[in-house]
């Protein structure tokens, strides 16, 4: 009797309104480049995206449009700011990892693994207490002058300290962070998955896992809001629960390639898309990761 009047009492509760992404605006910001990649907002009030077979990397200030931000990037795709305001990059024709410091200076944080440089370092995801994961896959020409046999996933400590997270069996390529920094979403574009790794307090993956099977496309970027709902960029821009279950899909003009939450108040979605920029209104705001 008591078990019966508990769920009547539950069956009373009204349920928390789910997030709407059915109206939706997409508003184009920039236009006219080759390929679109490694968008990201910084707290100073602009998103920086890379134009990788141009070789060079743009700023959009809202209200104010896109002005050049740097030239010779070697190929830069992914990138990530860390708490700091310091910039990650992935210099895919050097086969590194950069950080730009606060007064512009450049410094290399990984270059190679085991004595064998990485394949093309791809995307990148910072946590709020330092700890760095980007994945390493060899697209195309790339595999012509690898020297690691296979493309994986690694992790950078606070103190520089390099370790491989996983070896894939296909390639990685986006990479994000749960709301809570402890688990690790990682897309496989030859398999069409998400993995989930969980990851500890020293940065330390266990318990990999494929969350999501069978995306529209080859899955590329990947971000995640503050509800935990992840982001993948595919076919179209796919949104999914943290469990792994399909929510919504949004159709760009272009191909989504990656996607970062952005503007003051991080409810704006800023979407690289092959020649092109979008930006998207939101019901919900981005997961902050730095």
């Amino acid at each position: 009797m008591l078990a019966m009047s508990f769920l009547s009492l539950l069956l009373l509760i009204p349920l928390l309104p789910a997030q709407d992404f059915s109206n939706i605006h997409i508003e184009k910001v920039s236009a006219g480049n080759r390929f679109t990649e490694g968008p990201v907002w910084s707290r100073e009030g602009y998103l920086i995206f890379s134009d990788v077979p141009n070789n060079r990397m743009s700023k959009f200030v809202p209200g104010q449009g896109v002005a050049g931000f740097r030239t010779d990037t070697n190929g830069a795709n992914g990138n990530a700011f860390d708490s700091q305001g310091r910039l990650y990059s992935c210099e895919s024709r050097t086969r590194r990892v950069v950080r730009t410091k606060k007064d512009g200076t450049l410094e290399v944080i990984a270059e190679s693994y085991e004595g064998k440089r990485f394949n093309a370092p791809n995307d990148i995801v910072v946590r709020k207490d330092g700890h760095v994961w980007f994945t390493d896959p060899a697209f195309g020409g790339q595999a012509d002058h690898r020297e690691l046999d296979f493309d994986g996933i690694f992790h950078i400590s606070p103190k520089g300290e390099l370790d491989l997270v996983a070896k894939m069996k296909g390639r990685p390529n986006g990479i994000a962070l749960s709301p809570n920094g402890r688990v690790l979403y990682v897309s496989n574009s030859d398999e069409r998955s998400v993995h989930a790794f969980d990851v500890d307090g020293r940065g330390r993956a266990s318990n990999g896992r494929v969350l999501i099977a069978g995306t529209d496309g080859p899955p590329d970027g990947l971000r995640v809001d503050e509800k935990g709902n992840l982001y993948v960029a595919c076919n179209e821009l796919a949104i999914y629960s943290a469990e792994g279950r399909l929510v919504h899909k949004i159709q760009f003009p272009e191909t989504p390639r990656n996607c970062a939450f952005g503007d003051p108040d991080f409810e704006t979605l800023y979407v690289t898309a092959m020649t092109s920029v979008y930006r998207v209104r939101m019901p919900v705001k981005g997961a902050v990761q730095y």
